[in-house]
């Protein structure tokens, strides 16, 4: 299969997308129809022994187990309790509740792994605030979007376990690689609040002074999260767990939390368990379509052909960074993170390998790309989503407007990953040592 067969293929999958067709469709129609084309019955063959050992990979099992803690947390009424505790203490910062905006966000994305559930729990619990203290609708809506996207670079993450089970690297590396990225993108969207109140300052009314006594009383309810991010990266961190068991101890330690609230009832768990079969299921088919795809790709020999004609190129491993990080920037303006990943990564990884760069690092870099298609019209789906829960129904520009100067700064923060990858590596090459 030559450069150009690859080129039309991916021109008819983004059309089929663009016009609206399910992604899960459109791979298992490209995979199946187009392999059978080229290929014949053996594609038959290979297909069925890899999708049943998809759907048994045990990392895969994680991914049901994180997405129900998530649900267990933010029905549970802890992330409210949540995001009142870091208003009294990052309230006093200039720029106010904006920063407890992203702190809460940060302090949600440590236990759910989900950037939608992030911008949209910590969405609804803090627009009623921000809108009675009169905070710009578009700075305020800007830093919840771009907060909900920490969900998904913050360990544990939904999409860091996507990404080690379609690159096959170790998903315990990947959360240990995510923790000092996410920490300094957290510290840089608080910088760029601090820079934007300097600039031009809200005319917001001041929150009652609380005492230093009260404030210290208030950390109690962040200990719910605490507990469950140290359950899950510390099991890791010690080698006593995979991700997955990982997973099922934060499970039922928020199981013990929600029962100490008094919120543990059959209708609960019932909420929690139906959502999380249906975000489940929409993953794990998008993943089986995307192995359906992948076996047509490898019996083309496409990975190798795309290796070969970037080796042609002549790039260096900077530059081919920087050529991807402007086709993820497009490719994320039209499509969803998941889609991106399942669609790329079984492509980029083994052309990065080539070129001398790690896939772990690779795999934090993607996951930011992706995180910046969450806040970029016209399909950034946290500005959507910001845009749902805020009660005014204003225009969707503020969101955007808000959100753009959060995109700066990703895409500042991935060149600085670029030239600085010890940045990534650093905690993952030290507890390898």
């Amino acid at each position: 299969m030559t450069i150009a067969d690859i080129s039309i293929g991916f021109i008819v999958m983004m059309g089929l997308l663009l016009i609206g067709f399910p992604v899960a469709i459109v791979m298992v129609a490209m995979g199946v129809i187009g392999g059978m084309l080229l290929y014949g019955p053996v594609l038959m063959q290979s297909m069925g022994p890899v999708l049943w050992g998809v759907q048994n990979e045990n990392v895969l099992t994680a991914i049901p187990l994180f997405i129900l803690l998530g649900e267990l947390l933010l029905r549970s009424g802890i992330a409210d309790r949540m995001y009142g505790t870091l208003a009294l203490w990052l309230g006093r910062l200039p720029g106010g509740l904006l920063h407890t905006n992203i702190g809460c966000c940060a302090l949600f994305a440590a236990t759910s792994g989900s950037s939608v559930a992030t911008a949209a729990t910590v969405g609804t619990v803090a627009l009623p605030s921000l809108n009675e203290r009169n905070y710009s609708s578009s700075r305020a809506l800007g830093s919840l979007a771009a907060g909900g996207t920490l969900g998904i670079l913050i360990p544990p993450s939904v999409n860091l376990l996507v990404y080690g089970s379609l690159a096959n690297v170790s998903v315990g590396q990947l959360f240990i690689a995510g923790i000092i990225p996410g920490i300094l993108l957290t510290l840089s969207f608080m910088v760029l609040i601090a820079l934007q109140h300097y600039w031009k300052p809200d005319d917001v009314s001041q929150p009652l002074k609380v005492s230093r006594t009260e404030r210290i009383h208030a950390l109690r309810h962040l200990i719910p999260p605490a507990v469950v991010f140290l359950i899950i990266m510390g099991s890791i961190y010690m080698g006593i767990a995979t991700p997955t068991e990982s997973a099922a101890l934060a499970v039922v330690a928020a199981l013990v939390f929600v029962w100490r609230e008094g919120r543990l009832s059959l209708s609960f768990l019932d909420v929690c368990f139906r959502q999380t079969a249906k975000t489940t299921g929409m993953i794990l088919l998008i993943i089986a379509a995307a192995f359906t795809l992948n076996v047509t790709l490898a019996l083309g020999g496409i990975t190798n052909a795309m290796s070969t004609w970037v080796e042609g190129l002549g790039l260096t491993a900077a530059s081919l960074l920087f050529a991807l990080m402007l086709f993820y920037l497009i490719l994320g303006m039209f499509m969803d993170v998941l889609s991106m990943q399942v669609l790329t990564i079984p492509i980029a990884v083994p052309i990065v390998v080539a070129a001398g760069i790690d896939p772990i690092w690779f795999g934090i870099f993607v996951v930011l790309m992706s995180e910046l298609g969450m806040i970029t019209p016209p399909v950034g789906m946290n500005l959507y989503v910001v845009q749902g829960v805020r009660s005014d129904k204003g225009p969707f520009m503020d969101v955007i407007v808000g959100a753009l100067p959060y995109a700066a700064i990703m895409l500042l923060f991935a060149t600085m990953l670029i030239f600085w990858p010890e940045i990534v590596m650093w905690l993952p090459d030290s507890l390898a040592e």
